[in-house]
């Protein structure tokens, strides 16, 4: 085995791999970009290296640099995590070529699976069903026209190098199709450098389910059982969970021999993950293509499992045989993993960024975090969105579920708009709840995101001003002296706190809301008999006029979190003299033109000065956090200026087009 290990990513991928070398005595390395001096994956790594400015290109994706840091801290093999470089083939062939062990499969087995082409004609050659579509060598556009024309619409343009959900479109009908396989060769060669296109037939409603193998240098390969990825947005998974529900055992037993017969293929010898697409109607299987690396939700398998797949690469990767069969690896129980982004689900998912004021993860039976921040720690704008991953396991599918949703409400957060509320609200939906899921299932049951709900009897901002607290309301909230006086009160039972007025502000929408004592309070529509009680350092009792609610509320700084029925709402405590003042923030936007939401780099530009617009015109794309974003026009107007071009980084606020009415 390994002395020491170089883990070429960041965030909570690098502190899963330190975290198995920590257990298994093996030293490890971190390397890090000047964004993530003080990250946590810097923290917890035995030693780390700085590799280059924030730019992933200059930094992440610099094969040199991080060969070169391999070679500075004598590390004998470099783990690479997923993304970045984890399915680079010549980055797998430098580090063999620096005497360096690349841990993960042998640069031929990800050459060849890193191309969709190659990939689904291995799978014809081996008996592998594939979508029926065109991979072929000519690309012209006549060619594709045709090939899309013989399949049928609707057809699902994909980039060949794809990935992650780029150079991806779906095509309704044959008018639309020259446009949209424009647009997904320019986003291809942008993202992979190779513009290439496959077409294929779109299958309405798929599912996206997917085999964990693994193999060794010996020839042995097993695998570990399936997980359900169909719940997407914009071709990015957001939950998974394994085993995949209502499979019908031939189907997951055609799932297991295909992904099987596509790692003896390549030789596979790590672990890695066999995709598929299945159509929930008849439950056919097609091959989609294959990860040579770890996948994101690869902890789900490890829960019902047992396994640790970390520690399977490393062994491979040292040579060593797996030492199980088939027969040797059993699931029980279920497992369900969600991903906790940086962005705001009630404007359309927008990335977020910023400071992390305060993180406090649970510690409950059955929840598995793996985060890659801390309290402290800075979103940037410079990589994804990805706070954490939070996973709940239990005996069942429903216990499964209870104790995901325990996790949830039980993390506190400060910082940056995050979707832990929608998440939370997703799987505990009926629809969730029943198992049947398809990549439409967002689309369907969420379509514009959180649902509207209404509050129950008690508003939740009436409960943050009991959560408040008496003492905090005479500092935060009244500095009036008459508060200070002794018992007798005017209009008031001696002996009794006088009433105090607590102002509270979320977005753009203010609250005033007035304590009566320590066991009552008004919200404009006459007393109600309300009380707290304290349980443990964030959970509550809440007590309306004898019925009981467990509530979450935790405190930093004048913000206060609350977490009621799911809801998590994020509460500002104003002092008397704020209430007056007014607010003017607008977001970096201007009238008359268009502003940068949050901060990234122009991807493209669409308008040059003179040209007219409609409102909904898209003019600039920008990228960030790995994903690109259409800006358009508030409305009807000529282009004054435009004061970007393709490749400039930009801040938040910034004015990138002006016009005139």
């Amino acid at each position: 085995m390994f002395q020491r290990v170089l883990i070429a990513n960041r965030g909570e991928i690098a502190c899963r791999v330190i975290h198995t070398c920590r257990r298994l005595g093996i030293g490890s390395v971190a390397v890090y970009s000047e964004a993530d001096r003080d990250s946590l994956h810097v923290e917890l790594a035995d030693a780390a290296l700085c590799i280059g400015p924030p730019r992933a290109a200059d930094s992440y994706l610099d094969i040199e640099s991080v060969v070169d840091a391999a070679r500075k801290s004598g590390a004998e093999a470099v783990h690479p995590g997923y993304g970045f470089l984890s399915e680079n083939a010549d980055f797998a062939k430098a580090c063999a070529d620096a005497g360096i062990t690349f841990i993960g499969p042998h640069p031929e087995a990800i050459r060849l699976m890193g191309s969709k082409t190659e990939a689904r004609r291995l799978a014809r050659e081996h008996g592998v069903p594939v979508v029926p579509g065109y991979d072929g060598d000519d690309q012209s556009d006549e060619v594709l026209e045709n090939a899309a024309r013989q399949i049928g619409f609707p057809v699902m343009i994909k980039a060949s190098a794809g990935g992650g959900g780029r150079g991806i479109r779906v095509v309704e009908d044959e008018a639309k199709f020259a446009k949209s396989a424009e647009q997904a060769r320019r986003e291809a060669e942008g993202a992979f450098g190779d513009g290439r296109l496959i077409i294929e037939r779109y299958v309405r409603e798929p599912r996206h389910v997917e085999v964990q193998i693994a193999g060794d240098k010996h020839g042995n390969v097993v695998h570990l059982f399936e997980r359900e990825c169909s719940i997407q947005r914009r071709h990015q998974k957001v939950i998974e969970e394994a085993p995949a529900q209502h499979l019908a055992d031939a189907t997951r037993s055609t799932l297991y021999a295909a992904a099987t017969e596509m790692a003896r293929a390549v030789g596979y010898d790590s672990a890695g993950t066999v995709e598929f697409v299945l159509d929930a109607e008849n439950e056919d299987v097609f091959f989609l293509e294959m990860n040579t690396r770890l996948q994101v939700e690869h902890p789900v398998t490890e829960m019902i499992t047992g396994f640790d797949l970390v520690e399977m690469q490393l062994r491979a990767a040292a040579g060593e045989p797996l030492g199980i069969d088939q027969d040797d690896i059993s699931a029980s129980g279920a497992a369900i993993e969600v991903r906790v982004n940086a962005e705001d689900p009630a404007k359309k998912f927008l990335p977020r960024t910023g400071r992390i004021e305060r993180l406090e993860w649970p510690a409950l039976p059955g929840v598995r975090i793996e985060a890659g921040v801390k309290s402290g720690s800075e979103i940037t704008p410079h990589y994804d969105s990805l706070i954490a991953k939070v996973i709940g396991f239990g005996p069942s599918r429903d216990e499964a579920i209870e104790r995901l949703i325990a996790g949830l409400d039980a993390t506190v957060l400060f910082g940056p708009d995050n979707n832990l509320g929608f998440l939370r609200e997703v799987i505990d939906s009926d629809a969730f709840r029943s198992g049947v899921t398809t990549t439409q299932f967002l689309p369907r049951h969420f379509p514009k995101g959180p649902l509207p709900f209404l509050e129950p009897g008690l508003p939740d901002a009436a409960v943050a001003a009991l959560a408040i607290g008496e003492d905090d309301v005479r500092a935060a909230a009244d500095t009036s002296p008459w508060q200070h006086l002794g018992p007798w009160r005017l209009l008031e039972r001696a002996g009794h706190t006088a009433s105090c007025d607590v102002f509270l502000e979320e977005g753009k929408r203010r609250f005033a809301v007035r304590l009566l004592g320590r066991e009552g309070v008004d919200f404009g529509d006459g007393p109600v008999a309300a009380r707290l009680r304290q349980r443990d350092e964030n959970g509550f009792e809440l007590d309306v006029e004898g019925r009981i609610e467990r509530v979450t509320i935790a405190r930093h700084g004048d913000r206060l979190l609350l977490v009621r029925s799911g809801r998590r709402r994020s509460f500002a405590v104003l002092r008397r003299e704020e209430v007056w003042e007014t607010k003017g923030a607008t977001n970096g936007a201007t009238a008359g033109a268009v502003a940068a939401p949050f901060p990234g780099q122009v991807a493209e530009v669409r308008v040059k000065a003179g040209d007219r617009v409609s409102e909904g015109d898209v003019v600039v794309v920008i990228e960030a956090m790995k994903m690109l974003h259409n800006l358009a026009a508030g409305g009807a107007g000529v282009v004054s200026d435009v004061r970007c071009s393709p490749g400039t980084p930009v801040v938040a606020g910034e004015v990138l087009v002006a016009f005139e009415s």
